[in-house]
């Protein structure tokens, strides 16, 4: 047995459904880590197949083309260098498992198949995964490694598995999206299974953007005693080394110096760098020139706006003003002035035209009716057909601009705002909305395309929010305050507390059962509404799945 092992944590950003492309990047982190010195790379769950790849993988031709991908990657590796801890699912005894191999002298020299297949939020394993046994320690140049997939780390009877089997190192290979708070709850995991093994323990993360899914990488060490040793960076790709030393039968990794803290994430950048990320991937691996924006002169189009340039820059962000004749002088001015100190190009449409054609059409239908919602619509759809025909003329996706409280009520048009084939802002609440604006006024985030200094007007921030469909509207005409709004919201949907407990927090109960009865009948919409960056437990999506004919009621 070697008494030094150095291992090179790969947090690399996989595009589902692009094998060569995947374990083209596995390779460069490989040739990097060699340069560095390492014995063995890992990279995060998955990663050859990018993750979660759904139901591509019960396509035979796409797991005889990974089989043949991997096998031939395993060949390079009789080069005398690093061995390679891989993602992928994987065939065996006429099963389809989700696996972490080892690649090492020119074969695939063990495997290791995920045990708890999460089947929960948006995960659906069990669909195209079978579990599979509690695997056995890998030995790597003579040192037994304790391999985990994921949720295996989330448990503790694979680790207590492993253990008895004589691992002396656990590594858990991981492809954990970004939720609010998640950073700590990973660490309480791996601190419960190092409590429990006594062993140290290494934890390898994907990064990127996946349709709705970001992650974060944040891979990490902890020593045998739980504490960090090596911390990765967030948001970023990444081949990190560690060095480790064998003290008898126990290996301690080297802390990395200085040893960081556990990183404590100011939230609002937290939130704003994974909505960057998931942008600037959904566009970019899906192909799209750059994105359409409408423009309101509102704080929700401004910030898509800014996250919008900071994720693809300037160049790649056309915005349109589309004003009707109740739009203010201030929305006007605060519209050009985002754009200006965006950098982006700002177009300005009328729909006028289009409210009068619509009267004209509709005159005889609507004949004896008076003005209501419906005429408001109609300027909301002309904005959404005014999107989607520059989209198909110039191929940019168009990206709507409605946040979470809005889409939770139902306080959004259907084919209108709600037009676009990515919402930045769908997981995130109104008052998060000021917190990100502020944060992103007052700083530039690193790694991004923005400008320094502010992106928008103060007076966006802090004047009233208004769809601007009717004279002096503003969105408290239909709605409560956002900071009572938003706390509803919270206990409803984020915590499925019932209209009772939700009152007892000080809520009036009329009120309560008001916006649960919003909620329910806004379903239809958000099963229409593009999708859109996951930040919380329970995105409107896949995490939340509720029958659009629903009697149940609040009472």
């Amino acid at each position: 047995m070697t008494d030094t092992l150095a291992i090179a944590l790969a947090q690399i950003n996989p595009t589902v459904g692009d094998v060569e492309g995947n374990v083209e990047r596995i390779r460069q982190a490989r040739l990097e880590a060699t340069a560095q010195g390492a014995d063995l790379v890992v990279c995060g769950e998955l990663a050859t197949a990018g993750y979660p790849p759904e139901d591509l993988v019960l396509k035979e031709a796409f797991q005889d083309r990974l089989e043949e991908i991997v096998r031939g990657f395993a060949e390079e590796t009789r080069d005398g260098g690093p061995g390679v801890v891989i993602g992928a699912p994987w065939r065996n005894d006429g099963q389809l498992f989700n696996a972490a191999l080892l690649l090492d002298a020119g074969a695939v020299s063990a495997m290791a198949f995920k045990v708890e297949l999460p089947n929960y939020g948006v995960f659906d394993e069990h669909r195209v995964f079978t579990a599979g046994p509690r695997p056995a320690p890998m030995i790597f140049r003579g040192v037994s490694l304790g391999v985990m997939v994921c949720e295996d780390m989330w448990f503790p009877e694979v680790t207590q598995h492993l253990t008895d089997a004589g691992a002396r190192i656990l590594i858990v290979i991981n492809g954990s999206p970004f939720e609010r708070d998640k950073t700590g709850m990973r660490c309480d995991l791996a601190r419960a299974r190092i409590e429990e093994s006594g062993l140290p323990l290494a934890y390898v993360n994907l990064i990127g953007g996946q349709d709705e899914l970001v992650f974060d990488g944040a891979s990490f060490v902890l020593g045998a005693d739980g504490a960090l040793r090596v911390q990765a960076l967030s948001w970023e790709p990444q081949v990190l080394l560690t060095q480790w030393d064998r003290n008898g039968e126990d290996w301690a990794c080297d802390a990395a110096p200085p040893a960081p803290p556990l990183p404590v994430a100011n939230e609002a950048e937290t939130v704003y760098r994974a909505l960057v990320m998931g942008l600037r991937d959904y566009v970019t691996k899906n192909g799209f020139p750059g994105v359409l924006i409408g423009l309101s002169g509102g704080i929700d189009s401004a910030l898509t706006a800014a996250v919008a340039v900071d994720a693809l820059g300037p160049e790649r962000v056309r915005c349109v003003m589309m004003p009707s004749p109740y739009t203010s002088a201030d929305s006007l001015e605060d519209a050009a002035a985002v754009a200006g100190l965006l950098g982006a190009e700002l177009d300005s449409i009328d729909i006028g035209p289009a409210m009068k054609a619509f009267d004209e059409m509709l005159k005889s239908a609507f004949a004896g009716q008076p003005a209501d919602t419906t005429e408001e619509n109609i300027q909301a759809r002309a904005r959404g057909v005014t999107l989607m025909a520059l989209s198909n003329k110039f191929g940019s996706l168009v990206v709507s601009t409605g946040n979470k409280s809005e889409m939770s009520v139902g306080y959004a048009t259907l084919y209108g705002d709600m037009c676009g084939g990515y919402s930045v802002l769908k997981d995130v609440y109104k008052m998060m909305v000021f917190d990100l604006a502020r944060w992103r006024n007052g700083t530039r985030p690193v790694g991004t395309f923005g400008p320094e200094g502010p992106v928008m007007p103060e007076r966006v921030i802090t004047k009233p929010p208004s769809a601007e469909l009717k004279p002096d509207q503003t969105d408290q005409d239909s709605l409560p305050p956002y900071e009572e709004l938003d706390a509803i919201l919270q206990g409803l949907i984020e915590d499925e507390m019932s209209a009772g407990q939700i009152a007892a927090n000080g809520h009036d109960p009329a009120l309560v059962e008001r916006v649960w009865s919003m909620v329910d009948r806004a379903e239809y919409k958000r099963r229409q509404a593009p999708p859109g960056v996951k930040i919380t437990e329970r995105a409107f999506g896949r995490d939340r799945r509720y029958p659009i004919t629903n009697r149940f009621t609040a009472g």
